[in-house]
């Protein structure tokens, strides 16, 4: 550049320079780099860090992705998906979730994540309040920020739900600045479920409050023991009005790759998210789009096949954390995570679950999400979304560095 004073990031979006990168992809980057040497020692990374599941796609679904390509169903959609997919996302709102919508109330797009990002820029301005419960998904903070909004962080109970005490004081310091509050439950990072209870409170608070809810609901089919999955748009119809109800094909079926998401709303605000749709991302993938409605409408024994493996893989895990000197941890209701409390461990050589995660990734070769991604660096998120034996090696493999902190 001609002024040497100038660098590129002078001409870059400050949101964008504001952003953190995805600590989650971060971590997959180190663990590919340390895993290319392993691998010529014969060793490698255990990784319990994205959140992804480790079966693949049914073979139903990929047969009817291979269909709509031999039958040239490849070309542009509406922006906000087929009309027979969006048919199929109603009767499974109808049928698993007890809320009743019409074709209107329906946005499909490319992933849950890219959803999520068209609601918040759908209704935030710049100034704007998102209320979002500690712990909470790496991205809605940062899809907040992109979209010049603010996000404020609701601290959490002992069992890693939402304080409402603490919601009640939030709202009434920013009365008339907030607009959405998200949920998500199952959750992630920690696997907590909200009771019908907890989420009547926390709607009612909405309502007097007009706070629409971003219910983020992709780990639904995922629930153990006694536990049990409530929308909170189904709990009334006045919560139905101020909720989007946000799932998506990715965790349940094993496609996350295939990046089909959606969303059910007020008409008036999938309207207004059809026009971001037209101008950005044009439509969810064609092909995906059939294999998402095979998914939805075909034979569902693998959800359950997956449901019951992650439930054996989730009681090993907790059993052995919590066998662990100095880590705390709560049983997860739902998801495929634990979120250990691990400060009891911290000291002069291991400040917080930053350097604890680096540590344990450089000496143990053992990948985990450090809990500031989420809002707590005291924890950790461990994803039990592996095979068995992985997650008994890389038990092992903690145990050992833990003893030897």
């Amino acid at each position: 550049m001609a002024d040497s004073n100038l660098t590129i990031d002078n001409f870059l979006s400050k949101r964008v320079l504001n952003l953190e990168e995805s600590p989650t992809f971060a971590l997959e980057k180190k663990a590919d780099e340390i895993d290319l040497q392993l691998k010529k020692e014969g060793s490698f990374v255990i990784r319990f860090g994205i959140g992804q599941p480790d079966f693949d796609t049914p073979s139903n679904i990929k047969d009817a992705a291979k269909k709509a390509i031999d039958e040239n169903k490849t070309r542009y959609t509406a922006s906000t998906g087929i009309k027979e997919l969006k048919l199929a996302i109603m009767e499974k709102f109808y049928k698993d979730n007890n809320i009743k919508y019409g074709i209107e109330n329906i946005f499909a797009g490319n992933g849950a994540k890219q959803v999520l990002d068209v609601i918040i820029r759908t209704f935030i301005n710049s100034g704007d309040i998102v209320l979002i419960p500690k712990p909470y998904w790496v991205s809605y903070t940062q899809q907040v920020i992109l979209s010049e909004g603010k996000p404020v962080e609701v601290e959490f109970n002992e069992d890693l739900k939402i304080n409402i005490e603490n919601l009640n004081k939030l709202v009434k310091e920013n009365a008339g600045r907030i607009k959405l509050l998200i949920i998500n439950s199952p959750n992630n990072p920690t696997g907590a479920v909200y009771s019908k209870k907890e989420l009547e409170d926390i709607g009612e608070i909405c309502l007097e409050n007009n706070i629409f809810i971003i219910s983020d609901e992709v780990y639904e089919n995922f629930i153990y023991g006694d536990a049990q999955h409530y929308s909170i748009a189904s709990l009334s119809e006045e919560l139905k009005d101020l909720t989007i109800t946000v799932n998506a094909v990715s965790k349940t079926y094993a496609m996350t790759g295939w990046r089909i998401g959606y969303c059910a709303a007020d008409k008036e605000i999938i309207k207004q998210m059809a026009k971001i749709q037209d101008q950005s991302a044009s439509n969810p993938c064609t092909p995906a789009q059939w294999a998402a409605l095979e998914a939805l409408k075909g034979n569902q024994d693998s959800v359950e096949r997956m449901r019951i493996e992650y439930e054996k893989r989730k009681d090993y895990i907790y059993k052995r954390l919590n066998g662990i000197k100095g880590i705390k941890c709560s049983l997860p209701e739902g998801a495929f995570y634990v979120f250990p409390d691990i400060s009891a461990l911290f000291s002069s050589r291991v400040k917080n679950a930053f350097e604890f995660a680096g540590e344990l990734l450089e000496k143990a070769k053992v990948a985990v999400v450090p809990g500031r991604a989420f809002g707590d660096d005291n924890f950790i998120r461990i994803s039990y979304a592996a095979t068995m034996d992985k997650i008994k090696e890389g038990m092992d493999r903690l145990e050992k560095f833990c003893k030897e902190l």
